[in-house]
């Protein structure tokens, strides 16, 4: 049987490419057109073009060719589940392994700015504090002061100068161009924008004067803050330029690089923070430059950790390295896990698949390997099970098919027992007619013609229905026409019943047995002799009343004592004789109500204007009607005898 919808299947790269419209294929032209115009050089009108044809398409194929990539990669379930996984657990550690990394560079970053912007702030702590013990000094004693801490403070600040302003003016050193703070200017410390320049400054005023103390802060500056951490800057312009070079000042700094990476995951970062700056002009206006740093990750931990007096120095690198391994070992046995649950559902499920597809080809004998005790091998085992089913109903539709064909040859061989022809006769007209509840019948019909005067006519009902009745059937008209066949002179009709009572008894189970209707009809004297064998009562129809004929005694076949009578009636011109059996009289519909002897009497007076044929399919219609299904319960036959 061929099946309404096609099963899914894998689709191969011929039929992917079958299926790209011309929305892809234009994203492949444009595509290659871009990709040989760039590697030729031709023109660039051309590249233009193309690049916007490209741009243009590509959303719309990029995302057609990825649902037929898809589609064609997820077919199989052990895929499926790949990408399931890809996206359940992979995608949500990668997210979490980048907003760590993301994380860890700009914290990294602003970790060492934060250590360099604190230096900064301390080394301006150390200059105001300079500056208010230079105040504290007396006056006559501050000369001397200015130069001992101007030789000290020469040393960590380069080109470092200080202005004392009261009564007289001191400078240090001799050649220092630091003039007098514009009037604006309160007491402050930190960074200063002079010009152009930075500063690092501190600025104190008391009622017998006020100090000002001021170095360079360039890039060299900055970055021997904190060493080996890297360079770092203040600003868009190099701190280095614009400095009066005196010749007390230091030698100037070597150039500051970025550390070199210790090994490959050693990244180059970059912090960054604004810091408040002063301006020279005594507006006290602020400005928010940038501090900058360039450095690396390890570079950065190396100076958090390179404290001798922190307990955790070397503790905190050991828990995070087990950490990190303990994470690996962890990721690596769910990885193992994963993979082997994943191929034992998958091996179960392509197990099936190849079954169903051995199923599909007709090999009912495919059997599953199965494995284990948890549900996939119940879906094996249940699978199994289904086709050693299949198996046997498979055996089983064959030998009924062969069943069916045997009681079709045994149907056409019962078709052949039952008369072909009525006798001719200008006064009485037989019609018969007969439906199997199934293949073969166990009801029986005959008539002959005995004598140019004589027409006999008979009837039976094998009890049971199928094979055993139909063979009781052939046995009773085996019987009665070799009983008819063989006689001569006068026929008595209750003698041949008797007969066929005895035979049937001596050559059937006694469990079998039949109902039996014989009449002989007298063509000179109209009268019909008859033999009633407990078979339901023919129904005489005359002038539109109805009456039932007699019975004279039981089944044939049950008992080889039975004795028979013998009735007879003169049947009048227009008189109907209706014989039936019990398939037609007893079927029952929803109610368990049987359809009755007085409903087919009624039925018939109300048809009886009708012919033979009519009469017969008012009352099969009648039946079939009150059963309401078209299955018959029992064998159904009518044999109609009218008086012309």
């Amino acid at each position: 049987m061929t099946p309404l919808i096609a099963p899914p299947r894998k689709l191969t790269f011929r039929e992917a490419l079958s299926r790209t419209g011309w929305w892809e294929r234009l994203f492949v032209l444009f595509f290659g057109v871009l990709i040989l115009t760039a590697a030729l050089a031709l023109s660039d009108v051309v590249f233009a073009l193309a690049l916007m044809g490209t741009i243009a398409t590509a959303p719309v194929a990029i995302w057609r060719f990825g649902r037929l990539i898809m589609r064609s990669l997820i077919w199989r379930l052990r895929n499926r589940l790949i990408v399931a996984y890809v996206f359940i657990a992979l995608v949500p550690i990668v997210l979490l392994a980048t907003l760590a990394a993301v994380t860890t560079y700009f914290v990294t970053g602003q970790m060492a700015i934060y250590l360099v912007n604190s230096e900064l702030e301390r080394q301006v702590g150390t200059l105001r504090g300079a500056a208010e013990s230079i105040l504290r000094v007396p006056p006559e004693r501050r000369l001397a002061s200015i130069e001992r801490l101007g030789a000290y403070f020469e040393e960590r600040f380069p080109n470092f100068e200080i202005r004392v302003d009261q009564a007289d003016t001191f400078i240090y050193p001799d050649d220092a161009s630091l003039e007098k703070p514009p009037a604006g200017l309160t007491d402050n410390s930190g960074i200063l924008l002079k010009g152009k320049d930075y500063y690092v400054w501190a600025h104190i005023r008391s009622a017998d004067g006020e100090v000002t103390a001021m170095a360079p802060l360039t890039s060299a500056y900055l970055s021997s803050l904190i060493p080996s951490l890297g360079p770092v800057s203040l600003g868009e312009r190099s701190q280095s330029q614009g400095i009066r070079k005196r010749k007390r000042s230091v030698a100037a700094p070597v150039q500051v690089n970025v550390p070199v990476p210790i090994n490959r995951f050693d990244i180059q970062l970059t912090g960054f923070r604004e810091i408040p700056v002063a301006v020279w002009d005594g507006s006290q206006s602020t400005r928010n430059p940038v501090l900058m740093i360039q450095t690396r990750f390890l570079a950065v931990l190396k100076i958090i950790f390179s404290s001798k007096q922190d307990w955790d120095q070397n503790f905190i690198p050991l828990v995070l390295i087990s950490l990190g391994s303990l994470f690996l070992v962890f990721e690596l046995i769910a990885l193992i896990i994963g993979v082997t649950l994943t191929r034992t559902i998958t091996a179960t499920v392509h197990d099936i698949y190849e079954g169903t597809n051995r199923v599909m080809e007709g090999n009912f004998s495919h059997r599953i390997l199965l494995s284990g005790r948890d549900q996939l091998a119940q879906l094996g085992d249940s699978f199994n099970r289904m086709t050693e089913n299949l198996e046997q109903l498979l055996k089983v539709a064959k030998e009924n098919e062969r069943l069916n064909a045997e009681l079709e040859i045994a149907s056409e061989v019962q078709r052949q027992l039952y008369p072909k022809s009525v006798p001719a006769s200008t006064q009485l007209a037989i019609t018969a007619h007969y439906v199997p509840a199934r293949m073969v019948s166990g009801d029986y019909f005959d008539f002959h013609r005995l004598s140019p005067k004589d027409i006999c006519f008979s009837m039976g009902d094998v009890a049971g229905k199928g094979i055993s009745a139909a063979l009781l059937m052939a046995t009773v008209q085996s019987s009665f026409r070799s009983r008819i066949q063989n006689h001569t002179g006068h026929l008595c009709v209750s003698e041949v019943v008797t007969e066929l009572n005895k035979q049937l008894y001596a050559n059937t189970a006694p469990e079998k047995f039949s109902t039996f209707f014989l009449g002989i009809f007298d063509e000179e004297t109209s009268t019909l002799r008859y033999t009633n064998a407990g078979h339901l009562p023919p129904i005489l129809i005359r002038n539109g009343e109805a009456s039932l004929l007699a019975v004279d005694g039981m089944v044939v076949g049950a008992f080889p004592f039975a004795q028979y009578g013998e009735s007879s009636i003169v049947l009048e011109p227009k008189d109907l004789l209706l014989l039936y059996t019990d398939g037609i009289s007893e079927p029952q519909n929803d109610y368990d109500e049987m359809y009755g002897e007085d409903r087919l009497i009624e039925l018939v007076k109300k048809n009886a204007h009708l012919s033979d044929e009519g009469i017969i399919n008012a009352v099969m219609e009648a039946v079939k009607q009150w059963t309401g299904s078209d299955e018959l319960q029992d064998d159904m036959t009518l044999l109609i005898a009218r008086r012309s």
